[in-house]
């Protein structure tokens, strides 16, 4: 088993106390002192900062790039302007989802994809076995480090450090090429918690020097770190997917409600098109649903959910949480059985707790 790996903001972790934990073969901080709880209202009401290195990053470069992209991912990149960024799964020719990337278009021959961090080398072998004419693929991954700064601090924390104009900065856009305290930047509106920030990759050697200047230029707006942990309460309140859990080789994104993400009239075949199109005509047995607790238990992944007694399902994310105190989760379950009911039971330790159907997003911030 190879020795995991260190980010380049490491050692900040350990000075400002983050509990560090092996997640996808990095060696990352899942909490800081102040707690879970606190980093998720940190970021909520103020901003925090993430370190999001372990991501992975892929450049796709020549005449044939957007034909390749078109073939492999089963969002429609036709659709998309010059320093804008498309969210989209891709797919095995079965459905089953590969990944879900962000694919941000720098001009038509050139696209930067952002690849969930367990994932990198098998995206990349898939995207080489996938290719075709004149496409340079290039895995960027070992060059890049990543910052996401998230909550309705950052813009006035991140504007200190640029002459660009964040506030002209529409959500899901980019600028390829920022000095953000005097380091060369990708600088992106997106972010994984449903809160307004912004996601800054830099190489390697100006890492820190990035780091240094987002956190002092941070103090003064309350700026505090958040972890693994914090991150994945905020997506899940946000009703965001998270692949093994939400996405998966044996799941689509017609499952995973993703249906606006799947173009399936698109002028090109793509991977997976015939068997979502079947998928989309035919009865889908398992469909994600929000639940709430009604009752108090905490919901945990691949707890099984029941209706008197039969099993109609699954939990594949769950958590308390802190936004809406209240134990929340995600659920695959049987569509035409939820029409028929408000309730579910939650099996926990074998004894079941009431929950209730809900819309999602659980949480959607104020514009």
């Amino acid at each position: 088993m190879s020795e995991a790996k260190k980010t380049p903001f490491y050692e900040k972790h350990v000075v400002l106390e983050g509990k560090i934990v092996d997640y996808s073969g990095w060696l990352l901080p899942v909490q800081y002192p102040k707690g879970l709880v606190e980093e998720v209202h940190d970021t909520r009401r103020k901003a925090t900062i993430f370190d999001v290195s372990h991501m992975g990053e892929v450049s796709v470069r020549g005449k044939d790039a957007e034909a390749f992209l078109q073939k492999v991912v089963v969002n429609d990149i036709s659709r998309l302007k010059d320093n804008a960024i498309m969210y989209s799964p891709v797919c095995y020719p079965d459905g089953g989802v590969v990944d879900d990337i962000l694919v941000y278009r720098i001009d038509g021959e050139s696209f930067f994809l952002v690849v969930n961090a367990a994932n990198t080398d098998k995206d990349y072998d898939w995207f080489k076995e996938n290719v075709f004419g004149d496409v340079e693929l290039q895995n960027l991954s070992p060059e890049y480090a990543q910052i996401a700064l998230q909550g309705p601090n950052s813009e006035a924390i991140l504007q200190q450090l640029t002459d660009v104009s964040l506030g002209e900065m529409k959500n899901y856009h980019f600028l390829p090429e920022v000095k953000v305290a005097g380091v060369d930047c990708i600088v992106s509106r997106t972010g994984y918690t449903g809160e307004d920030g912004f996601e800054v990759y830099c190489k390697n050697n100006g890492a820190v020097d990035l780091w240094d200047a987002v956190w002092e230029a941070g103090q003064k707006h309350e700026l505090n770190p958040a972890g693994l942990g914090a991150r994945d309460v905020l997506r899940l309140e946000a009703s965001m997917p998270l692949y093994g859990h939400e996405l998966s080789k044996e799941l689509t994104p017609l499952q995973a409600g993703l249906d606006r993400f799947v173009a399936l009239d698109k002028t090109v075949e793509f991977n997976g098109r015939e068997a979502l199109r079947k998928q989309k005509q035919e009865r889908i047995s398992r469909k994600l649903f929000g639940l709430e607790m009604l009752e108090r238990g905490v919901p945990r992944e691949g707890y099984p959910v029941k209706v008197e007694d039969q099993e109609i399902g699954w939990i594949s994310s769950g958590s308390y949480s802190p936004t809406l105190d209240k134990f929340i989760a995600m659920a695959f379950l049987d569509p035409e059985i939820v029409r028929q009911t408000g309730e579910v039971d939650v099996m926990i330790r074998n004894r079941s707790y009431r929950a209730g159907i809900t819309k999602m997003p659980f949480y959607r911030r104020e514009k």
